[in-house]
């Protein structure tokens, strides 16, 4: 009998969130068929073993560390659930279940990913309805017009109308920590692109869907707990959102959009090299990395990306030998 549900968390040395994780998926899951994979990318903090010690309805797939997205597509390729959650694991689930988010998308046959309200440890709401970046909205980011009050859209990404959060709100994109996903769109639009190690790839995932045909919304019924900010400024995550928002333009956009958006990348981080005010001297190092990573002075921080996706679109046109490999990693 197919799954209604697949949830597949990427675990790279994030067993300490994991159990709240788990728990509260389980206590939230309601009366469906739920299958909830853990990809352990090469973890040497006992993931495997505390899943399947406090756990044994999830099981656990091993795989080399190539990303998020790889992770995810490799979790993703050995299931067969109606839908897909991508899930974060230093999330949990705080009110709804899965089985009214099940029966939410079952009522819209249109949707084909949609997000849920997203707070932080301190209670505060976590913006998660996005629109996709271009230049103009990232110099809208890069010269705080997101203090403006009554901000119109085509300055920022993210929707700041807090009471919008309690609605059904059609966006372009939602956070990648929590993306419920028809399978049909997965296979019509394509899985998660690997050249992205770790972010920008919800993304571009979210624009392949709607361009197959399909609408992404935020889905209320359902309100987690998401641990967003917890490692603080880190100069290396900031060189790589900044590397991946060049691989997105490459990608995505013409070529006079793509100088566009790297000389407001570069005026963002130049105007963040300073160290001013709170936090100035950690913004000031992360800024000074990521203009290292857009002038070309540093290699990429996870490496370099894969020249094609390598991500399949759907099972069926996955090498057999690698089917063969991912599958056998089933308990």
């Amino acid at each position: 009998m197919t799954d209604d549900l697949a949830i597949i968390i990427v675990s790279t040395n994030e067993a300490r969130w994991l159990t709240p994780c788990l728990q509260t998926i389980f206590d939230h899951a309601g009366e469906i068929e739920l299958d909830v994979v853990v990809a352990d990318n090469e973890s040497t903090d006992g993931t495997r073993e505390l899943v399947e010690r406090e756990f044994p309805r999830a099981r656990v797939v091993t795989c080399e560390n190539r990303g998020f997205a790889h992770a995810n597509n490799r979790g993703l390729m050995t299931t067969d659930a109606r839908y897909v959650l991508f899930l974060n694991p230093d999330t949990e689930i705080l009110s709804g279940t899965l089985e009214e988010l099940v029966r939410a998308m079952d009522e819209r046959p249109e949707v084909g990913l949609a997000g849920a309200r997203q707070v932080t440890a301190d209670g505060q709401l976590f913006p998660t309805i996005r629109r996709f970046p271009n230049a103009l909205r990232l110099l809208g980011d890069a010269l705080g017009a997101e203090r403006l009050p009554h901000r119109p859209g085509w300055l920022g990404e993210r929707e700041l109308d807090l009471a919008r959060y309690d609605e059904e709100v059609a966006c372009d994109w939602t956070s990648g920590s929590f993306l419920f996903t028809r399978r049909e769109a997965l296979e019509s639009a394509g899985y998660l692109d690997e050249r992205f190690f770790i972010y920008s790839e919800e993304t571009d995932l979210c624009l392949r869907i709607k361009r197959a045909g399909w609408e992404v919304r935020h889905l209320p019924a359902m309100t987690i707990l998401h641990h967003a900010e917890k490692a603080g400024i880190n100069p290396k995550m900031t060189a790589q959102d900044v590397f991946t928002r060049l691989q997105y333009a490459g990608k995505n956009y013409s070529p006079v959009h793509r100088g566009l958006n790297f000389s407001v990348l570069a005026l963002r981080y130049l105007t963040r090299a300073v160290p001013l005010g709170a936090n100035g001297a950690a913004r000031s190092a992360a800024s000074r990395r990521a203009l290292r990573i857009l002038f070309g002075l540093d290699a990429p921080p996870f490496g370099e990306p894969p020249r094609q996706a390598v991500a399949p679109h759907s099972p069926s046109a996955t090498p057999q030998a690698e089917l063969r490999r991912v599958s056998s990693a089933r308990r």
